[in-house]
């Protein structure tokens, strides 16, 4: 087993609080649609801009038997649909860290797209600073590095038509919805928040995670570029690995056999490595 897996279930977060007694769990921020008790890792999937937790429906059936998947439900989508979406990063991080910190008494993992994965991102960061604690592996998606990511461009303050271009560019949300002009007055606020937490993010220096990073890219993906992803190797200590996919900036969507299939290897591999020696390495497969 790897030994960055080595931790006791009722680790103590920096204050000396045991974490099964620090914060009470919340569930109305995950999904975990088939639990798996058997499971020696928990995966938490953080969605991009607008998604929900239907993205990882399937991700359960597809990955080890070894995992459990969590897709992370956001405020103003699914079962949540009447709470109002956070607009900055911070606070949002807070509260995921709140409501999860209970359910870490396992080895744990990240994935996370575009949005979701600079949320992934400051989240290890802060389960880091403020428990001690760190993902085993921390899986990044068609999401540019932290210092890489700040737009100008403030997209979420554009009129509803020029926005709504802008998100039909991205080629991410069906075009049904976006036909649909009664859906789209309540999903469109959600996206538009969404946005808010992207283009306002602003990027603070913090050591590199002692946990491997994995980054995954769509081929013809107009956002991210290969240069975003590789950038991700200065934001950690230890083993690095790209993985190109075809596709667009959703390549999530488009290829997601074969982002399982990458996916799951890695996840296995987890299993196998040893993480004593850091090392970079960059899989173009």
């Amino acid at each position: 087993m790897d030994k960055s897996f080595q931790y006791a279930a009722h680790a103590t977060n920096v204050t000396g609080v045991r974490l099964d007694q620090a914060l009470a769990v919340d569930p109305c921020w995950y999904a975990c649609h088939k639990p798996n008790p058997a499971a020696s890792l928990r995966m938490f999937c953080f969605p991009y801009a607008g998604g929900g937790t239907a993205i990882f429906r399937s991700w359960q059936d597809r990955l080890p038997s070894t995992v459990e998947v969590y897709p992370i439900e956001l405020p103003g989508r699914g079962a949540r649909w009447k709470e109002p979406p956070f607009l900055r990063l911070p606070p949002l991080v807070q509260s995921i860290a709140a409501a999860i910190i209970g359910i870490l008494d396992k080895p744990f993992v990240f994935f996370g797209h575009s949005m979701g994965g600079l949320l992934s991102y400051e989240l290890a960061q802060y389960l880091r600073i403020h428990y001690g604690l760190e993902p085993a592996h921390l899986f990044i998606s068609g999401c540019r590095a932290p210092h890489a990511f700040q737009d100008d461009k403030q997209t979420y303050m554009l009129p509803d038509s020029e926005f709504l271009e802008r998100v039909r560019e991205l080629n991410g949300t069906p075009s049904e919805i976006l036909e649909d002009a009664e859906l789209m007055t309540m999903v469109l606020p959600i996206i538009r928040a969404d946005f808010a937490i992207c283009d306002n993010y602003t990027y603070s220096p913090l050591p590199p995670l002692s946990c491997p990073i994995t980054t995954f890219g769509g081929t013809e993906d107009t956002e991210v570029s290969v240069d975003h992803l590789v950038a991700w190797q200065e934001h950690t200590k230890k083993r690095f690995v790209m993985h190109p996919l075809p596709g667009d900036h959703f390549f999530i969507n488009s290829a997601q056999s074969f982002l399982l299939d990458k996916l799951s290897n890695e996840l296995l591999g987890l299993f196998r490595r040893s993480s004593n020696k850091p090392s970079t390495s960059f899989h173009h497969s």
